[in-house]
């Protein structure tokens, strides 16, 4: 199982204000508020430990299918560029990669090598943003798996934890997409 999280640098300068008041107290343990004032590049710190956070928490909607927001209690821990995040007595491993356009985290149950491929939308609304992610991601299994992506189908579950479906076959991926970039991730 895999979970990813992307964060479109720009659209972060743009649209947030994590500055105000209380917004890191709401997100973030006092451990990770200190990690984020004692980094070199506050911002890009904010946006690294929010990724993790998201990656860890699709991860773990996989294994415990439900759908709730407890930022502030998915723990971040970070050694460079790898991670680790826990959430009660679940524990999973995070990497990430910062570019100058992104931040891009991935979650596994095992130390995880970066699979996620990472796409640059082009002026799609969002919804087109979710259909060209959703047929790469397909081209992308049918290509591993030997088969046509016509018999793929991405199936969400109640909890909108996505699988791809085909025949009796069931493959865990992870989807994300933020400002012009998006990812997917198969397990």
């Amino acid at each position: 199982m895999v979970g990813n999280d992307i964060v479109d640098i720009e659209e972060a300068i743009q649209a947030s204000n994590w500055q105000r008041p209380r917004f890191l107290n709401k997100l973030f343990t006092v451990q990770e508020q200190l990690c984020v004032h004692n980094s070199t590049n506050q911002f890009l710190m904010v946006w690294r430990l929010w990724s993790m956070k998201e990656a860890a928490y699709k991860l773990f909607t996989q294994l415990h299918p439900s759908r709730f927001y407890k930022p502030k209690q998915f723990e971040c821990k970070i050694d460079n560029l790898k991670g680790i995040v826990i959430f009660q007595d679940f524990k999973c491993y995070v990497d990430t990669k910062i570019t100058s356009k992104y931040i891009i985290s991935e979650a596994r149950l095992v130390e995880p090598k970066m699979t996620s491929d990472i796409l640059k939308f082009q002026n799609e609304n969002t919804d087109g943003k979710s259909k060209v992610l959703k047929t790469e991601l397909l081209k992308s299994v049918a290509k591993r798996y030997q088969t046509q992506s016509e018999i793929l189908k991405v199936v969400k579950n109640k909890f909108g934890v996505p699988t791809v479906r085909f025949g009796l076959k069931e493959i865990n991926v992870s989807l994300t997409h933020h400002g012009n970039y998006g990812a997917y991730a198969i397990f």
